[in-house]
């Protein structure tokens, strides 16, 4: 697990979602200046739109050489980050401020902002896999059925919160039918109806539900996740078992690991990749890439 320790950082890129959680930025932009100012470090502000932020943050990584780039705010802004980061030299850094905060949860990211701040000053470097779907990049969880359908919708409207997601997720339930796939790995194959397939590079979801609570960041490897169709009564249990570590245990699942698949999405069901919502065609090409993402940790205890 290579890892590089006190790395000194003289300018660096924060990337700020302006409507992730509820503290007030600009407070929160003064402590990042201050912060980098104590320790001699020249920083950049860049404040998402939600038009062309893509663009724009590659210019200005084109235009001046940054230590690393942080993405403040929730997954949607780690994705954005990551993804422009992804076999380079330029590590990720996250101060996590959303609903969810799947990846940063899974790297052991203080969720507190005073403490990830710092990560600028006090941290080790390591390198994780990443996957890509039809050339998508994934660095956390993707999946097609139900909780793809929930993302979608909870996306789609305007409250933002734990409590929006579960009441979607509620009424999504009542209605819900399992959907068939296909899927093709390198070690096994799979036919047949799943209520969802997660293809999990990490561990758990924001709501912090392990899906697949053995999975590893640097392995090499992938797993695909299927709940397979289960009695309305079996829901309590599952979701039970998620929020304990133990999703494995149940006789409704099962998991694959892999280094690259093909899942054909023959009811064309929802896609979200990263906690986004994702088109992508019925044939998904999934590929893993090891260790191509350099992320900014906290130093272990026993360090």
């Amino acid at each position: 697990m290579p890892t590089q320790k006190d790395i000194k950082f003289h300018h660096l890129l924060f990337v700020i979602n302006p409507i992730a959680g509820d503290i007030d930025k600009e407070e929160l932009e003064d402590e990042i200046k201050t912060e980098c100012a104590d320790h001699q470090i020249k920083c950049t502000i860049y404040r998402t739109t939600g038009e062309s932020d893509l663009e724009q943050i590659k210019q200005l990584m084109e235009e001046n050489t940054y230590d690393a780039v942080f993405a403040v705010g929730g997954d949607g802004t780690v994705s954005l980050v990551g993804a422009l980061l992804i076999g380079t030299q330029t590590p990720l850094g996250i101060i996590p401020l959303g609903s969810g905060n799947g990846l940063s949860k899974d790297l052991g990211i203080p969720q507190d902002t005073e403490e990830a701040l710092q990560l600028i000053h006090e941290h080790v470097v390591r390198n994780i896999d990443t996957i890509d779907l039809n050339g998508k990049p994934s660095i956390h969880l993707s999946d097609l059925g139900f909780n793809a359908l929930v993302v979608k919708r909870f996306c789609e409207g305007d409250k933002r919160g734990p409590g929006a997601y579960a009441w979607i997720a509620l009424q999504e339930y009542m209605n819900y039918e399992p959907k068939f796939y296909r899927i093709e790995t390198d070690t096994e194959n799979f036919e047949g109806q799943a209520f969802m397939v997660t293809i999990a590079n990490a561990n758990a979801f924001g709501s912090n539900a392990a899906i697949n609570p053995s999975g590893i960041l640097n392995d090499g490897r992938f797993e695909i996740c299927l709940i397979e169709p289960f009695p309305k009564a079996a829901a309590p249990v599952l979701l039970v078992r998620m929020y304990t570590d133990n999703i494995d245990g149940s006789i409704y699942t099962r998991r694959i690991s892999c280094r690259k698949a093909t899942v054909y999405n023959v009811d064309h069901e929802v896609v979200h990749i990263d906690g986004e919502p994702a088109e992508l065609d019925e044939v998904i090409k999934v590929t893993m890439h090891p260790k191509s993402l350099k992320v900014i940790l906290p130093i272990p205890e026993e360090a």
